[in-house]
């Protein structure tokens, strides 16, 4: 019998690579999986919905719900998880010294509904008490002129998000002071090339964000795999076999860093940093899964909403295809 033919875009994830090279295989799935940068699969899945699944932006999969089509259905696998409070860059001419002096200033970010500026948003607001409307928004290319945003937004009035010019990046606009601040995926290129100009806001990150997951457990959720729904649809039971695989996938790279005889890695003190990782974790500390995440999601999803990228506030279960949330026990 042949098995379902679908296509898969996701970046070169050491937890992904099982997949690709066909060491573990979904039953009844022959996976063609397309390895391209996130920006593209992001763009192309959003845009074109080329795949039939792809790693996704979990706000811009998230933003998708509120559509009248609801063009995705996600399984909870998260290829990406960051900290995000080394991602806050200050002009030298802003005058911001501290995390409250983002109140009312110039933000750029490459795109407003972007997973990474919601959580930075979200945790200034928890932690250092910036309402995520104060400050002004202004959008656009990073490192390249003319980016925009992937999906339509209907923000309420209090976010006042703009755009800069098309032939202008972030980048720039932080070393001449036209812009205050950036909240972003990647450092701004200026921040290597004029380090004098721009500078981290949180320069001790590592250890702000390990203070921070010891006072909230959250390990914050980049992206999530999305499915396009025709295909689920006409298929319920791939959203289970899909689960089992990217499971059994991750599971290999959890077992090689027990190898610890000649590293895979090029991480010179990579036995210090896994013990160092499972004290303050645990050893399942990239969890796939709703249960193991669901207060990272809920949290998520509450800034999602106050921040006025949802029109009202989703549960954690609300995000999942349902056959992906629970097996059979005997």
């Amino acid at each position: 019998m042949s098995k379902l033919r679908l296509s898969f875009s996701c970046w070169d994830y050491d937890r992904m690579r099982a997949l690709a090279d066909e060491s573990v295989t979904p039953q009844g799935i022959e996976l063609t999986c397309m390895q391209h940068v996130v920006e593209e699969t992001f763009f192309r899945m959003a845009r074109h919905r080329e795949f039939d699944l792809a790693e996704m932006s979990l706000s811009s999969y998230t933003v998708s719900l509120s559509k009248p089509d609801r063009p995705f259905v996600a399984i909870p696998v998260f290829p990406s998880r960051m900290f995000r409070h080394g991602f806050i860059f200050t002009s030298a001419k802003s005058g911001i010294k501290e995390p409250k002096d983002l109140i009312g200033k110039r933000v750029g970010t490459p795109e407003y509904q972007l997973t990474a500026p919601v959580w930075i948003r979200g945790i200034l607001q928890d932690e250092y008490g910036v309402d995520a409307a104060s400050p002004q928004y202004l959008t656009g290319g990073l490192l390249e002129p003319g980016r925009v945003e992937k999906i339509t937004l209907n923000l309420p009035e209090k976010f006042r998000v703009g755009t800069i010019s098309t032939d202008r990046t972030l980048s720039e606009m932080i070393v001449t002071g036209e812009i205050d601040a950036i909240h972003a995926p990647h450092p701004p290129s200026t921040f290597y090339t004029e380090p004098k100009a721009v500078k981290r806001l949180i320069e001790d990150y590592h250890d702000v964000e390990r203070a921070y997951y010891r006072k909230t457990k959250i390990f914050p959720i980049m992206h999530t795999v999305a499915i396009r729904r025709e295909v689920y649809e006409a298929n319920r039971w791939i959203a289970q076999s899909l689960m089992t695989a990217f499971v059994a996938a991750q599971r290999k790279v959890y077992e090689d860093f027990h190898h610890l005889e000649a590293y895979h890695t090029m991480l010179p003190w990579q036995m210090a940093y896994m013990e160092e990782t499972r004290r303050e974790m645990g050893d399942d500390w990239w969890a796939y899964g709703l249960e193991p995440n669901r207060h990272v999601l809920d949290t998520f999803l509450r800034y999602h909403h106050e921040q006025g990228l949802s029109p009202k506030r989703l549960k954690p279960e609300d995000l999942f295809a349902p056959e992906a949330l629970e097996s059979f026990k005997i």
